[in-house]
């Protein structure tokens, strides 16, 4: 009897030595070890800029430092890739986004990660809209404008974004696809260079998001021709929306993008509900409220199991609506 209680108390010492710390109550976890950030595009756009609002929180809160780790290319897919080989240790946030983690499974044959299998969702940010913007300088004032050029140029207009399959992408090859018009699309790795090159006139237009393009709407560096909400934005309201340009086939127009936080598949689900919690903290703040109206998002309050839903629907829009519109990775 004596000698059975010995094996068993070795046994449960052996396995709360082997057990990582939040596996034993979760309390203890991130026991001061930095945090990786991973931002699956550059610096300056709408997952980085969320990213370090964030993440300066957070750290603050879990009482450890949280490092931003961008790391563009293909739509998000390179970065997001990484973050699936991650160790499920809670260690790893990626930040996701419609493009990342609904669209570009559609889009790319051989994406290397699952965006539903590879990953657990711990928090849904918020949705918005992206806005058509054109260089101050540029003669373009209308939607009708724009369409107007681009038919009568070779090719189209040139048109920046993100990364092919991102939300701006997509918005661009559906209004081609319901004009009937055709736009030279010109992807780059994040919104910020692809921004600057608008600016810059290099690129005739871009769709981007709020987040990105309004602070140069406001600065006037860029003009907005319209917003791809199904209504008006609060923070925009004298930017008319797609659908109400007067175009034939824009009618119903609408595309929403939206930012989310994942983590590698199989980190430990006390590890999850912590950071949902604490990010749903953040979040919820007035200050947090008020940036993210500011930026013309729609702030979100959902459960993991409700963006694991979520999630699934966007997949299956979006790989219907590529489908539809003949719509391939460059």
């Amino acid at each position: 009897m004596q000698r059975r209680t010995l094996i068993h108390t070795a046994l449960a010492a052996s396995l709360a030595t082997a057990l990582p710390a939040f596996a034993q109550g979760g309390n203890t976890w991130p026991t001061g070890k930095a945090i990786t950030y991973l931002v699956p595009f550059p610096a300056g756009g709408t997952t980085d800029v969320l990213g370090r609002l964030i993440g300066q929180k957070l750290g603050t809160v879990l009482g450890t430092s949280v490092i931003i780790d961008n790391k563009g290319g293909a739509g998000g897919s390179v970065g997001s890739e990484i973050g699936a080989r991650a160790a499920p240790d809670g260690f790893t946030l990626v930040g996701g986004t419609i493009s990342s983690h609904a669209i570009n499974v559609s889009l790319y044959p051989k994406l290397a990660y699952d965006p539903q299998k590879s990953f657990a969702p711990v928090t849904l940010i918020g949705t918005n809209p992206v806005v058509l913007v054109v260089n101050q300088a540029s003669p373009y004032k209308t939607l009708k404008d724009v369409i107007a050029a681009s038919k009568a140029k070779a090719g189209g207009l040139s048109s920046a974004s993100a990364g092919t399959g991102t939300s701006q992408h997509l918005a661009l090859e559906l209004l081609g696809y319901k004009s009937g018009v055709k736009f030279t699309h010109i992807p780059y790795k994040g919104s910020g260079p692809a921004i600057q090159d608008v600016i810059g006139g290099q690129v005739d237009m871009m769709f981007d998001t709020t987040v990105v393009a309004g602070p140069h709407i406001q600065s006037g560096k860029l003009r907005a021709i319209a917003v791809t909400s199904a209504k008006r934005l609060a923070s925009m309201p004298d930017v008319p929306t797609v659908a109400e340009s007067g175009v034939p086939g824009l009618q119903d127009f609408e595309v929403v993008s939206w930012q989310a936080i994942f983590v590698p598949a199989g980190v430990p689900a006390p590890v999850v509900d912590r950071l949902h919690t604490e990010i749903r903290k953040i979040l919820a703040t007035p200050e947090m409220q008020d940036k993210l109206k500011g930026f013309g998002m729609e702030p979100a309050d959902l459960t993991t199991a409700q963006i694991a839903a979520f999630q699934k629907a966007e997949v299956e829009k979006w790989a219907q609506v590529i489908k539809a519109a003949g719509i391939k990775a460059d």
